[in-house]
Formats: C-alpha cells, structure tokens, sequence
C-alpha cells in the first residue's frame, strides 16, 4: 500500500477504546459486499470524533485493503506487522495486528461459504450412437451424471449430448488446456483466495 494511505489510520486513536476498534472492522466486514450505510457511516464517524466526514472514506479504504490482505493471502501475524511502515504508531500496529488476527479464521471460513457452489461430476459413461443410415459420421453419446450440493438444489442432474470426431477433438484440446492451467495454478496459489471488490 502506498505511504499516503497510511496517512490515515492515526484517526482510530480518536475511537480511545479496543473495542470500538473492533466494531468498526467488523462493521467493515459485515458490509464488504454492499458497504456501509448511511447510518453506520455516521455512527462510525461519530465514535471517531470526525469534525468532517469526508475524511472518512480513506480510513474505510485502508481498513478495508488490510483486512483483504490478511483474508485472502492467509498472511502470519509476523507478516501482518511488517505491513506497516514505520509513520503508523506502534500502538496502533499492535491493536491491528491482534485484531486482524483475532477474527482472520473466521473471516476466511466467510469467505468460503461466500462461495457459488457448482455440481461436480459423479460419473460419466458414454456409447456409439445407433446410426440409421451408413451415410451419417458415427457419433458418440456422452453421459454425465452431476451432483449437486447446493442446499437450495441439492441432487443429481443427468446431462446427455452427441459428439463425432471433429468436436471430441476440439473438447480435447480444451481439456489439455485446463488441465495445464489448473496444474500451474495450483503450484502458485499458496493458500490464496479469490479477491473482491472493492467498497467503502
């Protein structure tokens, strides 16, 4: 995060208590996908004595930025501290770093459960089609059987389709392609999970 952000993190000294501290990150995290209303962004302001709302918004932003880092990259309490450059008080380092730490196990399980949950193949089997002529090009029938977790669609879900030799092909090739990327991101990612975006 650029310098010039951190610029801001001194106004939560105003809040003079842990816990307002803390309600405002989980104010922050309760909203992340809407942001804060109207009435949350005045009570905030107001615990923080804030004789102008518009300084505001660049505390949320930074808040917010390392709340995301610590959520999505996974990151030690070690590696939470030296995101700090030197200009945010130590005290105020400590407060961050023991809250961001406090509630970063079940921030990560939020955003797990955020998740869509897509079916996922169960079994799949597969035919040469009946041909009613020796003039059509042989075809393939393909059987997919799907499960489904979701709570509001839970079950299975049968798919039938035809392929000749042309698409089976093409279906190949992209399947080589997945595989590949599938097997570089999983050499990359180290616990990382998808970012949002993001809100104020």
């Amino acid at each position: 995060m650029e310098h010039t952000v951190w610029g801001h993190l001194p106004l939560l000294v105003n809040s003079n208590s842990k816990e307002s501290v803390e309600y405002i990150l989980q104010a922050l995290w309760r909203t992340r996908k809407t942001g804060l209303d109207a009435t949350d962004r005045h009570f905030i302001a107001e615990m923080l004595q804030l004789p102008n709302h518009s300084d505001l918004d660049p505390l949320l932003v930074c808040l917010r930025m390392l709340m995301r880092k610590c959520v999505y990259e996974n990151i030690s309490k070690d590696e939470i501290q030296k995101l700090f450059p030197d200009e945010v008080l130590p005290e105020l380092q400590r407060l961050l770093t023991l809250l961001l730490q406090k509630f970063q196990r079940e921030w990560r399980e939020d955003v797990l459960n955020d998740q869509v949950t897509m079916p996922r193949l169960k079994a799949m089997t597969w035919n040469m089609a009946n041909q009613e002529t020796e003039m059509l090009d042989p075809v393939a029938v393909i059987n997919l059987k799907l499960q489904n977790d979701a709570q509001s669609h839970s079950g299975e879900l049968e798919v039938k389709f035809q392929l000749d030799k042309d698409t089976l092909e093409t279906m190949l090739k992209s399947m080589y392609s997945i595989r590949d990327q599938l097997s570089d991101v999983g050499e990359t990612s180290n616990g990382h999970l998808p970012q949002e975006t993001n809100t104020v």
